[in-house]
């Protein structure tokens, strides 16, 4: 299956507020909440995308030819391209009424991990999509990760049990999303979290905890100091806060703050392979894509996760080996321009 048959299929079921454009870059649906869109204006998500075109490839093809190897390790697991599904929670919500949480989860956490690479799962307002993400990460030999809402530290330490149960190989908390209009209010409460509470969640989580939700070398380092093991940069997609940078333009300062002292991600409008290469560039370890993996489970369940996924790792493999760049620490700053 073609991606490009992917989108055709998922327009057919995955209304209203999506529309499974050609290129996924936050312009159509904007500020549609529920929805895939963002806070006001909505256009955050458009600058994320906008700012990953603006950084461009410094080509060089004068070098040994060979085999191009995307193999990563994270936390003791070997992944075959390094980027990942991002998490995304009510797809009923949001993407309409085609799958349950359970059915996009069950879709989602195998297809990726048959190709080599992770899903991270969703939260929710209803309890029962956490029980649904980590069954569907249970179901596969715990090859998936988790994120949990910022809830209070009862709500977390429940939920935190169930991550354990699953057997995933890492957490992670999507602390940004105290921001989201529809958690505001809510019984039990989300919202932030100081560094001697993240101090408690890490200690609850006994595994790898992955803070997403850093948009500065400040928040980088409260991060560090609460004892993560790694940071998403991430605005999460434009949706909790408009008139912020994108992550491509702060990617840079926090890697620098934060040095080889935790796995660094980034998301945020990264649609294709030249764009996991410029995140990398950047001093990214791993990119994590959310929305066009809703729109591969829709238009083609697990072909097509297989299609996006394959489409990505050409898109990667393409740019690395243009650039001289034969494996993942080969990729330098010098092979982009910006």
């Amino acid at each position: 299956m073609e991606y490009s048959e992917v989108i055709k299929n998922a327009r057919t079921c995955i209304g209203p507020y999506c529309k499974a454009c050609n290129v996924c870059n936050g312009a159509v649906c904007k500020n549609t909440m529920p929805g895939p869109g963002a806070k006001g204006a909505g256009d955050l998500a458009v600058r994320n995308y906008t700012k990953w075109q603006e950084v461009r490839i410094n080509m060089d093809t004068i070098c040994e030819q060979k085999p191009v190897n995307t193999e990563i390790t994270l936390f003791g697991k070997k992944f075959s391209s390094p980027f990942f599904a991002g998490p995304v929670g009510a797809v009923k919500l949001h993407y309409g009424d085609k799958y349950t949480d359970q059915e996009y989860n069950d879709i989602l956490v195998s297809s990726c991990a048959q190709n080599g690479i992770a899903a991270f799962t969703g939260d929710g307002k209803n309890y029962q999509v956490m029980i649904e993400a980590t069954k569907a990460i249970s179901n596969f030999d715990g090859m998936g990760i988790p994120t949990v809402k910022p809830w209070d530290l009862g709500t977390i330490r429940e939920k935190m049990e169930l991550v354990k149960k699953s057997g995933a190989f890492a957490v992670a908390m999507d602390i940004d999303a105290a921001g989201l209009p529809f958690l505001q209010n809510l019984n039990p409460p989300a919202g932030s979290k100081s560094v001697e509470e993240l101090k408690e969640i890490v200690k609850m989580a006994e595994i790898p905890f992955i803070l997403k939700g850093i948009m500065t070398p400040k928040g980088a380092l409260k991060a560090k100091e609460a004892g993560v093991q790694g940071i998403v940069v991430s605005n999460h997609g434009g949706r909790v806060l408009d008139q912020c940078p994108s992550t491509a333009e702060v990617l840079p300062s926090i890697v620098k703050a934060v040095g080889s002292d935790m796995k660094v991600f980034v998301d945020g409008g990264i649609r294709t392979g030249t764009d996991v290469f410029k995140a990398l560039a950047l001093g990214a370890d791993a990119v994590l894509i959310a929305r066009p993996f809703v729109t591969a489970v829709y238009g083609g369940q697990e072909e097509g996760v297989a299609a996006y996924v394959q489409k990505i790792q050409a898109e990667l493999k393409d740019t690395m080996a243009m650039c001289g760049a034969f494996s993942l620490d080969e990729i330098q700053k010098d092979m982009i321009w910006k």
